[in-house]
């Protein structure tokens, strides 16, 4: 039921495509039946993420500015009385992986259904009752782009058990964060994956037609107006297919890069550390590479901010340029781009972008592209020619537009 692909989710690879043909959430539906017999009880959803600026920002206690995609994992979900959660997806190879929640800790279960696993693990270690469940799970959220599929999956199944279970954690704002909490310790935990708390709060905060300020070092957010059709505007993804893992090692290194360099000024958080005083704090840390850090995440704090207010300006020019000043940042002093990633920023800003700039963990995935609605076909021409040009596979652009959080779809 498909081809063979080569591409990563944290520790796993995803060894089929599947019918593409039908809507993912039909795809989940016909999976349940398949694997385990029978209806679900229902059908929940969550979206992945591309963040428009602030990377690197969300463990520094920083901004960022989210929008959740289109692009949704859903999960057929039915509960179990017997404390076992059996797990299938039509994205990875092999039949339902089963573990009795009992045994779900760090390193187990390993692989892919850690994601999965380890939202039913968070919850319980948070005081909620959770049974075991069967769980079928079919995504057009594009696998290892740094679009966090894995957040998708585990806010998802965070959405359905607290429907299932009646634990309201999808009633109000404050319910959303404990639960996008929980998916991110399932994450961390449990995957072994070090991420911030951003993805999971995009995919569980996000509205149709807004980006989310995040203000990670309290956890508030704010609505941002982000209607770029009404403007003439439009936004493209490059999925570069450069696979992009956070479990390798590089992302944890930057994180801990950050981490002793707060300690080392004495900071709870490079939040802390304002971008008037950035020059005289740089002197004191102890090395070229840790001074490149920071610089980038001070930096890219005042970025956010400074994004958020061209957006609700329309000052589209303003807003461009620092997208392009966070890529370069990202680059030179974070040193998470690759060759494909700076090659669609330079062939967007060529074609006639406003603004271009890698996006998500780095390492490979994704970069993004601020267009005039009427030239972004012509974009991503150039961007395709580019990469043919260079000798490289194909990248796979598409167009967003910000959609709405976890939730119910049937």
């Amino acid at each position: 039921m498909g081809v063979s692909v080569s591409t990563s989710l944290g520790p796993f690879v995803i060894a089929t495509l599947p019918d593409m043909a039908m809507a993912p959430i039909d795809r989940a539906l016909r999976l349940f039946q398949q694997a385990f017999g029978g209806e679900p009880a229902g059908v929940w959803s969550a979206p992945g993420r591309v963040n428009l600026i602030g990377e690197h920002t969300d463990y520094n206690g920083g901004l960022a500015l989210p929008i959740a995609l289109p692009q949704r994992t859903y999960a057929a979900v039915r509960v179990r009385p017997d404390g076992v959660l059996r797990v299938v997806s039509d994205g990875m190879p092999g039949g339902p992986v089963s573990v009795p929640l009992t045994e779900v800790g760090p390193g187990s279960p390993g692989g892919w259904a850690a994601y999965v696993a380890g939202v039913f693990w968070a919850l319980r270690d948070a005081g909620y009752a959770v049974p075991g469940a069967d769980v079928a799970l079919s995504s057009s959220v594009p696998v290892g782009a740094g679009l966090s599929s894995s957040a998708a999956v585990e806010c998802s199944v965070g959405a359905a058990l607290s429907d299932l279970t009646d634990l309201g954690l999808l009633a109000d704002l404050d319910g959303r964060r404990r639960l996008a909490t929980v998916c991110q310790r399932a994450e961390n935990d449990i995957a072994g994956a070090p991420t911030g708390g951003m993805d999971q709060l995009a995919s569980m905060l996000g509205t149709a037609g807004h980006a989310l300020l995040l203000d990670c070092r309290d956890g508030s957010t704010q609505a941002v107006p982000f209607d770029l059709a009404a403007h003439g505007l439009a936004l493209l993804v490059v999925d570069t297919r450069a696979p992009h893992a956070l479990v390798d090692g590089q992302y944890a290194a930057r994180r801990h890069t950050c981490q002793e360099a707060a300690t080392a000024l004495g900071v709870s958080s490079l939040r802390e550390v304002g971008l008037p005083y950035l020059a005289h704090t740089l002197a004191r840390l102890p090395d070229d590479v840790t001074r490149r850090r920071v610089r980038h995440v001070v930096t890219e704090i005042d970025r956010v901010g400074r994004f958020a207010d061209a957006v609700e300006a329309a000052d589209w020019r303003l807003a461009g340029t620092l997208m392009v000043a966070s890529h370069e940042s990202l680059r030179d002093d974070y040193e998470v781009s690759c060759q494909e990633l700076d090659l669609v920023v330079k062939t967007a800003m060529a074609a006639g972008a406003w603004g271009a700039r890698m996006t998500g963990g780095g390492f490979g995935g994704c970069a993004i592209a601020l267009v005039d609605a009427a030239s972004a076909s012509s974009v991503e021409a150039a961007v395709l020619a580019a990469f043919a040009g260079a000798g490289w596979s194909s990248p796979v652009p598409f167009l967003v537009t910000p959609a709405d959080g976890a939730g119910r779809d049937q």
